[in-house]
């Protein structure tokens, strides 16, 4: 079984940071890129930042700048250090993983449960 573990959300004043983190756990041969999504109230989930395993990253043009999105391929986890907060970062945040298990030689899409940003203005 494999699972995506965010931690680190919480509320924060505008203006101030966060950073989350998520590991990776269970039967994981190899994992492409990783993602963190946000879905905020009333808002259709969308894509924050994306990390490709080499390193290579992207960012959604609300979130430049402001979020900086790292992983440790050994240690199977990814964060997302979130500065400058702005109350329309509200959201609950997941963690979004493609990768292959032991048990198979097809990539699959893995989320996390989320984890909640309240950013107080």
């Amino acid at each position: 079984q494999v699972q995506l573990v965010e931690s680190g959300g919480g509320l924060v004043q505008a203006g101030g940071s966060l950073r989350l983190s998520c590991a990776a756990s269970g039967n994981i041969f190899s994992i492409n890129v990783m993602n963190w999504y946000r879905q905020g109230p009333g808002k259709e989930r969308e894509l924050v930042a994306r990390i490709s395993s080499g390193g290579g990253t992207n960012y959604a043009d609300s979130v430049k700048g402001r979020f900086t999105i790292s992983r440790d391929n050994a240690k199977k986890t990814m964060t997302l250090q979130m500065n400058s907060l702005k109350p329309e970062d509200t959201a609950v945040y997941y963690c979004h993983a493609v990768l292959r298990t032991t048990a198979s030689m097809d990539f699959f899409n893995y989320w996390g449960q989320g984890t909640q940003v309240i950013v107080s203005s």
